[in-house]
């Protein structure tokens, strides 16, 4: 016989990256803002791989958790690939431009 079906547990929600957009970011604050998105896919990335081990060693990781951290960790990754991009896009039009 099999043992019955665990409850579900809470999911934790997706941190955003948060942004103060109402200053001035000078060259030192915006190596900050991208230092911390760093460190958050960064974060989010080790704490997928440690959901994956932990499951696959046959710890008290279930299959759902596990797959939500991959899933978070691989979204986050996108975004900041997205941002990236747009960041790339914007400083090639800006040299584009004729003084």
């Amino acid at each position: 016989m099999s043992a019955p079906i665990s409850s579900v547990t809470s999911i934790p929600p997706i941190e955003p990256i948060s942004i103060d957009r109402t200053s001035q970011v000078s060259g030192g604050e915006f190596q900050k803002v991208l230092q911390s998105a760093i460190q958050q896919v960064e974060t989010s990335h080790a704490s997928a791989e440690s959901a994956i081990r932990g499951f696959l060693a046959g710890d008290d990781q279930e299959l759902h958790s596990t797959i939500l951290a991959t899933q978070n960790a691989e979204l986050q990754f996108d975004m900041f690939m997205q941002v990236r991009n747009k960041v790339i896009s914007a400083y090639q039009e800006i040299m584009r431009m004729q003084v």
